[in-house]
Protein backbone atom coordinates (compact mmCIF):
# COMPACT_ATOMS: atom_id res chain seq x y z
CA UNK A 1 0.00 0.00 0.00
CA UNK A 2 1.38 3.52 -0.90
CA UNK A 3 1.94 5.76 1.95
CA UNK A 4 -1.38 8.21 3.40
CA UNK A 5 -1.25 11.63 1.74
CA UNK A 6 -0.23 13.02 5.17
CA UNK A 7 2.86 14.40 7.10
CA UNK A 8 1.90 14.32 11.12
CA UNK A 9 3.50 15.96 13.97
CA UNK A 10 3.92 13.74 17.13
CA UNK A 11 2.19 14.13 20.53
CA UNK A 12 5.28 13.93 22.53
CA UNK A 13 9.41 12.95 22.58
CA UNK A 14 8.14 9.23 22.60
CA UNK A 15 5.92 7.49 20.32
CA UNK A 16 2.74 6.53 22.22
CA UNK A 17 0.69 3.02 22.20
CA UNK A 18 -2.09 5.06 20.13
CA UNK A 19 0.60 6.49 17.63
CA UNK A 20 2.00 3.42 16.56
CA UNK A 21 -1.58 1.43 15.98
CA UNK A 22 -2.28 4.30 13.99
CA UNK A 23 1.11 5.21 11.71
CA UNK A 24 1.59 1.49 10.99
CA UNK A 25 -2.20 0.91 9.93
CA UNK A 26 -2.15 4.63 8.03
CA UNK A 27 1.33 4.35 6.77
CA UNK A 28 1.98 8.16 6.63
CA UNK A 29 4.29 9.69 4.29
CA UNK A 30 6.02 11.73 6.72
CA UNK A 31 6.15 13.22 10.30
CA UNK A 32 7.25 16.62 11.60
CA UNK A 33 9.02 17.68 14.59
CA UNK A 34 8.58 20.50 16.96
CA UNK A 35 9.94 21.73 20.53
CA UNK A 36 7.30 19.78 22.24
CA UNK A 37 9.29 16.61 20.74
CA UNK A 38 12.72 17.51 21.70
CA UNK A 39 14.69 16.37 24.93
CA UNK A 40 17.96 14.89 23.77
CA UNK A 41 20.11 13.47 21.01
CA UNK A 42 19.55 10.17 21.93
CA UNK A 43 15.87 10.55 22.66
CA UNK A 44 15.24 12.14 18.91
CA UNK A 45 17.35 9.33 17.84
CA UNK A 46 14.76 6.92 18.78
CA UNK A 47 11.96 8.60 18.82
CA UNK A 48 12.53 8.66 14.57
CA UNK A 49 13.45 5.47 14.03
CA UNK A 50 10.48 4.38 16.58
CA UNK A 51 8.12 6.66 13.79
CA UNK A 52 9.74 5.15 10.54
CA UNK A 53 9.10 1.72 11.88
CA UNK A 54 5.57 2.34 12.60
CA UNK A 55 5.12 3.98 9.43
CA UNK A 56 6.57 0.40 7.88
CA UNK A 57 8.65 2.42 5.38
CA UNK A 58 11.60 4.97 5.43
CA UNK A 59 9.31 7.73 5.88
CA UNK A 60 10.19 11.17 5.72
CA UNK A 61 11.12 13.58 8.56
CA UNK A 62 10.89 16.92 8.77
CA UNK A 63 11.77 19.73 10.96
CA UNK A 64 11.63 23.93 10.71
CA UNK A 65 15.50 24.47 11.87
CA UNK A 66 15.33 27.86 10.32
CA UNK A 67 17.45 29.97 13.00
CA UNK A 68 16.24 33.00 14.92
CA UNK A 69 12.46 32.15 16.54
CA UNK A 70 11.90 29.16 14.11
CA UNK A 71 14.35 26.44 15.50
CA UNK A 72 13.33 23.46 17.64
CA UNK A 73 16.77 22.27 18.14
CA UNK A 74 18.23 24.49 20.94
CA UNK A 75 21.52 24.75 23.39
CA UNK A 76 22.76 23.19 25.59
CA UNK A 77 22.59 20.08 22.74
CA UNK A 78 22.61 22.32 19.43
CA UNK A 79 23.73 25.93 18.48
CA UNK A 80 21.61 28.64 18.26
CA UNK A 81 21.48 30.73 15.30
CA UNK A 82 20.58 34.04 14.70
CA UNK A 83 17.30 34.86 12.31
CA UNK A 84 18.34 34.06 8.85
CA UNK A 85 17.51 37.68 7.62
CA UNK A 86 20.35 38.77 9.74
CA UNK A 87 22.95 36.63 8.79
CA UNK A 88 22.18 37.49 5.10
CA UNK A 89 22.85 40.92 6.00
CA UNK A 90 25.80 40.85 7.96
CA UNK A 91 27.71 38.31 6.17
CA UNK A 92 30.14 39.54 3.73
CA UNK A 93 29.68 36.74 1.35
CA UNK A 94 25.99 35.68 1.93
CA UNK A 95 25.35 32.88 -0.23
CA UNK A 96 28.60 31.31 0.62
CA UNK A 97 27.87 31.86 4.34
CA UNK A 98 24.40 30.81 4.11
CA UNK A 99 25.21 27.48 2.31
CA UNK A 100 27.76 27.21 4.92
CA UNK A 101 25.24 27.36 7.93
CA UNK A 102 22.39 24.95 6.28
CA UNK A 103 25.47 22.65 5.59
CA UNK A 104 26.32 22.45 9.33
CA UNK A 105 22.74 22.29 10.11
CA UNK A 106 22.19 19.26 8.21
CA UNK A 107 24.91 17.42 9.83
CA UNK A 108 22.98 18.13 13.12
CA UNK A 109 19.94 16.59 11.72
CA UNK A 110 21.49 13.67 9.84
CA UNK A 111 22.98 12.43 12.85
CA UNK A 112 19.53 12.96 14.81
CA UNK A 113 17.35 10.85 11.76
CA UNK A 114 16.11 14.29 10.58
CA UNK A 115 16.39 14.22 6.70
CA UNK A 116 14.21 17.38 5.48
CA UNK A 117 14.71 20.71 6.30
CA UNK A 118 11.77 23.05 5.62
CA UNK A 119 13.79 25.63 3.97
CA UNK A 120 14.80 27.77 1.93
CA UNK A 121 11.79 30.90 2.64
CA UNK A 122 12.29 32.55 -0.56
CA UNK A 123 9.64 35.26 0.34
CA UNK A 124 10.87 38.52 -0.21
CA UNK A 125 11.37 40.88 2.67
CA UNK A 126 9.38 43.62 2.08
CA UNK A 127 8.55 46.76 4.72
CA UNK A 128 5.14 45.73 4.99
CA UNK A 129 5.88 41.67 5.36
CA UNK A 130 4.51 40.78 8.89
CA UNK A 131 7.10 40.50 11.93
CA UNK A 132 6.32 36.57 12.26
CA UNK A 133 7.83 36.34 8.51
CA UNK A 134 10.14 39.03 7.64
CA UNK A 135 13.25 38.18 9.67
CA UNK A 136 12.70 34.53 8.16
CA UNK A 137 13.52 35.97 5.03
CA UNK A 138 16.79 36.36 2.93
CA UNK A 139 16.24 39.96 1.66
CA UNK A 140 14.45 42.25 -0.54
CA UNK A 141 15.91 42.18 -4.19
CA UNK A 142 14.65 39.09 -6.16
CA UNK A 143 18.34 38.16 -7.57
CA UNK A 144 19.86 38.24 -3.89
CA UNK A 145 16.36 36.35 -2.37
CA UNK A 146 17.48 33.83 -5.34
CA UNK A 147 20.70 33.39 -4.94
CA UNK A 148 20.85 32.56 -1.55
CA UNK A 149 17.73 30.64 -1.56
CA UNK A 150 19.47 28.20 -3.92
CA UNK A 151 22.83 28.46 -1.79
CA UNK A 152 20.74 27.54 1.32
CA UNK A 153 18.88 24.22 -0.99
CA UNK A 154 22.03 23.56 -1.58
CA UNK A 155 23.91 23.64 1.64
CA UNK A 156 20.58 21.37 2.82
CA UNK A 157 21.25 18.73 0.40
CA UNK A 158 25.31 18.67 1.07
CA UNK A 159 24.38 18.30 4.76
CA UNK A 160 21.90 14.89 3.48
CA UNK A 161 18.90 16.77 4.15
CA UNK A 162 16.10 17.77 1.58
CA UNK A 163 15.18 21.33 1.39
CA UNK A 164 11.92 22.19 0.64
CA UNK A 165 10.78 25.63 -1.03
CA UNK A 166 7.87 27.59 0.63
CA UNK A 167 5.94 29.43 1.02
CA UNK A 168 4.66 28.80 -2.68
CA UNK A 169 4.08 31.23 -4.66
CA UNK A 170 5.12 33.87 -2.21
CA UNK A 171 4.34 35.23 1.32
CA UNK A 172 6.42 38.71 1.61
CA UNK A 173 3.45 41.21 0.57
CA UNK A 174 1.62 39.52 3.59
CA UNK A 175 0.35 42.04 6.16
CA UNK A 176 -1.40 38.98 8.80
CA UNK A 177 0.43 36.32 10.80
CA UNK A 178 -1.22 33.17 8.85
CA UNK A 179 -0.63 31.87 12.37
CA UNK A 180 -3.77 33.57 13.33
CA UNK A 181 -5.54 35.32 10.32
CA UNK A 182 -5.99 34.85 6.79
CA UNK A 183 -3.38 37.06 4.39
CA UNK A 184 -4.67 38.67 1.80
CA UNK A 185 -3.22 40.61 -1.13
CA UNK A 186 -4.22 42.58 -3.77
CA UNK A 187 -0.99 43.34 -5.81
CA UNK A 188 -1.52 42.88 -9.39
CA UNK A 189 -0.44 39.48 -11.62
CA UNK A 190 2.33 41.85 -13.45
CA UNK A 191 3.95 42.85 -10.10
CA UNK A 192 3.32 39.36 -8.36
CA UNK A 193 5.24 38.03 -11.57
CA UNK A 194 8.05 40.38 -11.81
CA UNK A 195 9.05 39.75 -7.83
CA UNK A 196 7.37 37.63 -5.81
CA UNK A 197 6.73 34.64 -7.52
CA UNK A 198 10.54 35.01 -9.45
CA UNK A 199 12.38 33.50 -6.84
CA UNK A 200 10.08 30.57 -6.71
CA UNK A 201 9.91 30.06 -10.43
CA UNK A 202 14.46 30.34 -10.21
CA UNK A 203 13.92 27.05 -7.67
CA UNK A 204 11.07 24.76 -8.65
CA UNK A 205 13.50 22.13 -10.02
CA UNK A 206 13.71 21.04 -6.11
CA UNK A 207 12.26 18.08 -4.84
CA UNK A 208 9.54 19.45 -2.30
CA UNK A 209 7.37 22.57 -1.62
CA UNK A 210 5.32 24.02 0.81
CA UNK A 211 2.36 26.60 -0.39
CA UNK A 212 1.46 30.38 1.35
CA UNK A 213 -2.03 30.24 3.17
CA UNK A 214 -2.61 34.05 1.41
CA UNK A 215 -5.23 34.91 -0.60
CA UNK A 216 -4.30 37.04 -3.91
CA UNK A 217 -7.21 39.05 -4.64
CA UNK A 218 -5.26 40.74 -6.70
CA UNK A 219 -5.61 37.49 -9.37
CA UNK A 220 -9.11 37.31 -8.55
CA UNK A 221 -8.70 34.93 -6.12
CA UNK A 222 -11.08 33.88 -2.29
CA UNK A 223 -9.78 30.89 -1.57
CA UNK A 224 -6.50 31.11 -0.11
CA UNK A 225 -3.41 29.59 -2.62
CA UNK A 226 -3.24 26.07 -0.45
CA UNK A 227 -6.99 25.69 -1.27
CA UNK A 228 -7.07 27.09 -4.40
CA UNK A 229 -7.33 25.31 -7.68
CA UNK A 230 -5.93 28.49 -9.93
CA UNK A 231 -3.12 28.76 -7.78
CA UNK A 232 -2.23 25.31 -7.23
CA UNK A 233 -2.33 25.41 -11.31
CA UNK A 234 -0.21 28.88 -11.31
CA UNK A 235 2.66 27.12 -9.30
CA UNK A 236 2.72 24.14 -11.29
CA UNK A 237 2.35 25.92 -15.09
CA UNK A 238 3.46 29.11 -14.56
CA UNK A 239 6.54 28.56 -12.00
CA UNK A 240 6.99 25.31 -13.57
CA UNK A 241 7.52 23.60 -10.35
CA UNK A 242 7.05 19.90 -10.13
CA UNK A 243 8.22 18.79 -7.20
CA UNK A 244 6.17 17.12 -4.56
CA UNK A 245 3.79 19.91 -3.29
CA UNK A 246 2.32 19.84 0.61
CA UNK A 247 0.22 22.23 2.36
CA UNK A 248 1.26 24.53 4.76
CA UNK A 249 -0.16 23.46 8.59
CA UNK A 250 -3.72 22.91 7.93
CA UNK A 251 -4.71 23.49 11.61
CA UNK A 252 -3.45 27.48 11.44
CA UNK A 253 -6.08 29.71 11.84
CA UNK A 254 -5.72 31.14 8.26
CA UNK A 255 -7.93 28.27 7.37
CA UNK A 256 -11.67 27.90 8.25
CA UNK A 257 -13.93 24.83 9.32
CA UNK A 258 -12.99 21.50 10.27
CA UNK A 259 -9.92 19.77 10.08
CA UNK A 260 -11.32 17.46 7.39
CA UNK A 261 -12.92 19.97 5.60
CA UNK A 262 -9.24 22.13 5.40
CA UNK A 263 -7.67 18.92 4.57
CA UNK A 264 -9.78 17.71 1.91
CA UNK A 265 -10.01 21.18 0.04
CA UNK A 266 -6.27 21.32 0.10
CA UNK A 267 -6.36 18.00 -2.05
CA UNK A 268 -8.66 18.74 -4.10
CA UNK A 269 -7.21 22.14 -4.95
CA UNK A 270 -3.99 20.28 -6.15
CA UNK A 271 -1.52 19.57 -2.87
CA UNK A 272 -0.10 16.00 -3.20
CA UNK A 273 0.47 15.94 0.61
CA UNK A 274 -1.51 17.82 4.06
CA UNK A 275 0.85 18.97 6.47
CA UNK A 276 -0.45 18.81 10.01
CA UNK A 277 1.57 19.38 13.00
CA UNK A 278 -0.44 19.50 16.18
CA UNK A 279 -0.18 15.94 17.66
CA UNK A 280 -3.78 15.86 18.25
CA UNK A 281 -5.12 12.34 17.98
CA UNK A 282 -8.78 13.14 17.24
CA UNK A 283 -7.64 15.65 14.30
CA UNK A 284 -4.53 12.97 12.65
CA UNK A 285 -7.52 10.18 12.38
CA UNK A 286 -9.75 12.72 10.74
CA UNK A 287 -7.25 13.87 8.44
CA UNK A 288 -6.10 10.46 7.71
CA UNK A 289 -9.53 9.38 6.67
CA UNK A 290 -9.67 12.32 4.32
CA UNK A 291 -6.18 12.01 2.92
CA UNK A 292 -6.12 8.06 1.63
CA UNK A 293 -2.95 6.47 0.46
CA UNK A 294 -1.22 8.52 -2.39
CA UNK A 295 -1.52 7.26 -6.03
CA UNK A 296 -1.23 8.65 -9.30
CA UNK A 297 1.35 11.96 -10.18
CA UNK A 298 1.00 12.35 -6.36
CA UNK A 299 2.63 8.86 -5.53
CA UNK A 300 4.95 9.56 -8.40
CA UNK A 301 6.63 12.90 -6.68
CA UNK A 302 6.23 11.46 -3.35
CA UNK A 303 8.52 8.09 -4.65
CA UNK A 304 11.38 10.85 -6.44
CA UNK A 305 11.25 13.06 -3.38
CA UNK A 306 12.17 9.94 -1.11
CA UNK A 307 14.77 8.56 -3.54
CA UNK A 308 16.59 12.05 -4.03
CA UNK A 309 17.56 12.00 -0.06
CA UNK A 310 21.14 12.34 -0.46
CA UNK A 311 24.22 10.91 2.01
CA UNK A 312 26.45 13.85 2.84
CA UNK A 313 30.05 13.46 1.94
CA UNK A 314 32.79 13.25 5.03
CA UNK A 315 33.07 16.73 6.39
CA UNK A 316 35.55 18.93 8.47
CA UNK A 317 32.53 20.52 9.94
CA UNK A 318 34.60 22.83 12.35
CA UNK A 319 36.65 23.85 9.55
CA UNK A 320 32.65 24.61 7.99
CA UNK A 321 31.96 26.54 11.52
CA UNK A 322 35.29 28.59 11.19
CA UNK A 323 34.84 29.72 7.69
CA UNK A 324 31.41 30.55 8.60
CA UNK A 325 32.11 32.40 11.53
CA UNK A 326 34.73 34.27 9.94
CA UNK A 327 31.75 35.53 7.47
CA UNK A 328 29.22 36.50 9.39
CA UNK A 329 30.60 36.42 13.33
CA UNK A 330 30.39 33.53 15.61
CA UNK A 331 27.24 32.33 16.59
CA UNK A 332 24.96 33.62 19.75
CA UNK A 333 25.27 30.45 20.82
CA UNK A 334 27.44 27.44 20.44
CA UNK A 335 25.71 24.47 22.44
CA UNK A 336 27.13 21.33 22.46
CA UNK A 337 26.93 18.09 19.73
Amino acid sequence: MAPCAAIFGPAGTEISDWERGFFSETRPLGFILFARNVESPDQLRRLTADLRAAAGHDALVLIDQEGGRVQRLRPPHWRDWRPPLEDAVRAREPARAMALRYRIIGQDLRALGIDVNAVPCADLARPETHPFLRNRCYGAAVADVTRIARAVADGCLAGGVLPVLKHLPGHGRAQADSHLDLPRVAAPAAALTATDFAPFRALADLALGMTAHVVFEGLGQQAPATQSPEMIRLIRQDLGFAGLLMSDDIGMAALSGPVEMRAAAALAAGCDVVLHCNGERAEIAQVAKVCGPLDGAAEARARAALDSRPVPAPVDISALVAEFEALVGPAPGRGGR
